[in-house]
């Protein structure tokens, strides 16, 4: 049976076309902070001449008049409420005609950051999902495509919107974008800025004019934005054959902004965070960052804007391609072995989390309530790895050749992950009908490996999958998994190179013949599918496998999970860890590694990963043992490498003035993993001399960290707040690492001292998020046995959706794991819980996180 769409729920299976063809916007703005007119003209024709004309439109959206061909229609043809502006079809022409509207909005008031609004007095919009209804009544559905030509009037010295400049005077800019686009890729600027510039050719000769735009006295900060603009625009015209097809590409930096970035047609509108660096106030983080999401925002031009999605249960065929693309990019440009293996700590972290608890759901799903709550790892995340799965399936040539299918088979359209599979099996005469599962059923795979040697020298695998059920899907067929596999030898030489099994079944077997002896299995190599491995493995194989195998991710995935049988052993008060405190050192001391692997590999799992383990292993995990156990462990392996820790640190200096660049960065991320180690024996002192004579951010916020950790941060916090009090990107670290270092008994009272301060400006995302997320980030201090670090999350999480419901409801996610706590940990997250969805006006954002948290611990 069909449902209808409500206010509170919305199907995939409900979708229709919208019953007209919007041919042109014609848009014309006067800007003023409270009163801004917004005038559209649309020029429509009707698919069906008996459908009612429906336009969204915010409550706040103030309607002064309307036209159709110049006449206003009879006043009982025409409806409002507080989501819509409904036309009677009998006030309609036959054929094509034109709507005008004029209205009237007060950016000044728009506190939440959608559609039109203030950012430290420049005029700025976020339309993605559906922000532009908050602007004027309009179609707002990404399907509904037409090219745009925008009139903008205002005293401002700098007026940007999206496409091409027509004109350009004192008070007044008329843009045009000749490309048709949905609402939510419309964007406008208005203010005093100043733009680093530079530009592009393309490899078919057109120039064209680059401008990364920011506020007066933060140009020297945007270079590295521009670089990596550059590097992005060849990078896809040389590996995916895209151009750029307009004559200006504009990059504008906002401090009020409640996502990364967002890629607007031809204006790129980023949060200042991803577009400002310099070394003095940038970590290497942050200059990978940049160059990430400005790749991924560039990228988006075809993958997002040529080609967009039918509706927003599509969302993952832009986000999920697009994330795609800008790892490629991303392995290009530093350590592809690194970056994958961040890449899968991140999606272990937030996306298999996600899929293991309330909020879990398809990597497309069928239903939602708030679309904003479905920008989530799942969708980017997860969805990057189907694609990546897709590729490994069909092959390197079989990619390309569906990509090409891809672009020319549906640029200007708005398509669907169904769209997105048939060009795969058009390409590549695959049946893609199982895969498909990918992007359908929730949930990720456990998949179980035994082996069966023979003497005649065959090795044979018996793996069996399934996935556990999530809300809503309780069955869940076998999927196909691409498993990487590789063989090595006694003597640690590899003997089979990697193969690509692909398991289809619920129980499968592959079989390797003519072996001479007994090889020991690098399984799941480059982690060729998002699964979980359960594997009867012992620490000395693990540590085999971390001192030679041969596939990166194999090894240090061996390494990280020889400490998570010490760690997890710890935790419960059992022994453990001595094969790991050996192993790290003979990786540590291997001068043939990278020197960022060897980082990643010193650096111990998380204890919000630990606890994952336990719980996953039918144990309760315990915040302050896990805390305990992670601690001691740290300072075993310090005092057992104290030396070669020390050597490294010396070694990894980098001379001469900073790089950002991968090699540069590699070295400086070894010594500070040192640096941490050498923390838990040296009370500090290394921290100490390191803060006040480092000549840059990466080092400082290391040392700091260290010296928040031992009690010793008080005079370098002092000293940074001096130095860096009004720039606005620092004080944001500042005001993170302290409760996300602190102890787990003093966290949340430091975050609370914290929330006092004059200089904590919650209304601002990047200053709430820091904050906020600086005490979610420790998990000991989150999850205080007496419940400060619930009770103070919830009272700042019903304080912002009153102004902000986008990140109330993203931050709340930091509860999403309550239900495996102890009984009275539980108790206290589920008041909290309670008491933000009992309070007057909860926004629908917020209510729908809750609500689905609650139900998981009934």
């Amino acid at each position: 049976m069909t449902r209808s769409n409500t206010p509170d729920k919305r199907f995939l299976a409900d979708y229709r076309p919208y019953p007209f063809i919007l041919e042109q916007t014609k848009l014309s703005f006067d800007l003023s902070p409270d009163a801004t007119r917004v005038r559209a003209d649309l020029a429509l024709k009707p698919r069906d001449r008996t459908e009612d004309l429906e336009l969204d439109g915010g409550k706040e959206v103030r309607l002064m008049s309307i036209l159709i061909d110049g006449t206003a229609p009879a006043p009982d043809h025409v409806r409002r409420d507080h989501e819509r502006l409904v036309i009677a079809a009998a006030a309609l022409p036959d054929g094509p005609f034109t709507l005008t509207t004029e209205v009237e909005i007060d950016p000044s008031a728009n506190t939440a950051f959608e559609g039109l609004y203030i950012s430290g007095g420049m005029f700025c919009t976020q339309c993605e999902a559906e922000g532009f209804r908050h602007i004027t009544f309009y179609p707002d559905r990404p399907d509904v495509m037409a090219p745009f030509h925008v009139t903008i009037r205002s005293d401002k010295p700098v007026i940007l919107s999206n496409g091409n400049p027509v004109r350009q005077e004192d008070g007044l800019a008329e843009w045009h974008d000749p490309w048709p686009k949905p609402a939510y890729l419309f964007a406008l600027v208005a203010g005093d800025l100043v733009a680093i510039s530079d530009r592009f050719s393309t490899k078919s000769g057109r120039d064209i004019a680059l401008n990364v735009w920011v506020r007066p006295g933060d140009e020297d900060r945007a270079g590295f934005a521009m670089e990596s603009l550059i590097k992005s625009m060849k990078w896809d015209e040389d590996v995916y054959g895209r151009e750029y097809d307009l004559d200006v590409f504009n990059i504008v930096a906002v401090d009020d902004f409640n996502m990364g970035a967002m890629e607007n047609k031809g204006l790129n509108i980023f949060n200042s965070k991803l577009v400002l660096a310099s070394p003095e106030t940038a970590t290497d983080a942050d200059y990978e960052r940049i160059e990430g999401v400005i790749a991924h925002e560039y990228f988006h031009n075809w993958t997002g804007n040529r080609i967009t999605c039918r509706d927003w249960f599509q969302l993952c065929l832009k986000e999920g391609l697009t994330v795609f693309r800008d790892q490629q990019f991303t392995s290009d440009m530093r350590s592809a072995p690194v970056k994958r293996i961040g890449d899968v700590q991140s999606l272990r972290a937030r996306q298999f989390r996600e899929d293991q608890g309330p909020l879990a759901h398809p990597v497309r799903p069928e239903e939602y309530e708030e679309i904003n709550n479905f920008y989530t790892a799942t969708v980017y995340e997860k969805g990057a790895e189907v694609i990546g799965m897709l590729k490994r399936l069909v092959g390197d040539d079989g990619y390309a050749k569906a990509l090409d299918l891809y672009f020319e088979r549906h640029d200007g359209d708005a398509a669907t992950i169904e769209d997105w599979l048939k060009v795969f099996e058009d390409a590549t005469g695959r049946d893609l009908t199982q895969f498909k599962r990918w992007y359908t059923d929730a949930g990720t795979p456990h998949l179980k490996v035994t082996e069966e040697w023979s003497d005649d020298g065959r090795l044979t695998l018996h793996f069996s999958q399934h996935t556990p059920p999530t809300p809503g899907q309780d069955e869940k067929p076998p999927r196909v998994i691409p498993v990487a596999v590789g063989l090595i030898g006694p003597n640690g030489d590899e003997v089979a190179a990697t193969r690509m099994l692909e398991m289809t079944e619920a129980e499968q077997s592959f079989t390797f013949d003519n072996l001479g002896a007994r090889p020991i299995v690098s399984a799941l190599r480059g982690f060729s599918a998002p699964v979980i491995l359960e594997r009867q493995i012992d620490n000395a194989t693990r540590a085999f496998l971390l001192a030679h195998d041969t596939d990166p991710f194999a090894r240090w995935e061996a390494g990280r999970e020889l400490a998570l049988s010490a760690l997890t052993a710890l935790a419960q008060g059992q022994d453990g860890g001595e094969e790991y405190v050996y192993a790290i050192g003979q990786l540590a001391a291997d001068t043939d590694a990278d020197p960022a692997f060897r980082a990643l590999c010193l650096n111990l799992p998380g204890e919000e990963e630990i606890a994952t383990r336990l719980s996953a292993a039918g144990v309760t995990p315990d915040p302050d043992a896990i805390f305990d156990a992670r601690s001691g462990l740290a300072r075993r392996v310090a005092e057992a490498h104290a030396d070669l820790l020390s050597s490294l640190y010396d070694e990894m200096t980098v001379p001469g003035p900073y790089s950002p660049d991968a090699g540069a960065a590699a070295r400086r991320a070894l010594r500070i993993a040192a640096l941490g180690l050498l923390n838990r024996i040296d009370r500090g002192d290394r921290a100490e001399v390191l803060f006040g004579t480092a000549g840059n951010m990466t080092e400082r916020m290391a040392a700091l960290t260290c010296l928040i950790r031992r009690g010793r941060g008080q005079a370098a916090l002092e000293a940074l707040h001096q130095q860096f009090g009004d720039n606005r990107l620092v004080m944001d670290k500042w005001f993170a690492v302290q409760p996300m270092a602190a102890a787990p008994d003093e966290a949340a009272m430091i975050a609370r001292r914290l929330s006092e301060r004059d200089d904590f400006d919650w209304k601002n995302p990047n200053r709430f998020r820091s904050l906020l997320g600086g005490l979610a980030a420790n998990h000991g201090g989150f999850h205080a046995a007496d419940g400060s670090g619930y009770e103070f999350t919830a009272e700042w999480l019903m304080r912002m959706d009153r102004v902000n419901p986008q990140i109330a409801a993203r931050l709340s996610t930091a509860f999403e794991t309550w239900p495996r706590y102890d009984t009275d940990r539980r108790a206290k997250a589920r008041a909290a819980l309670q008491r933000m969805a009992e309070m007057d006006g909860i926004s629908r954002n917020l209510r729908e996180m809750v609500s689905r948290m609650i139900a998981a611990g009934a």
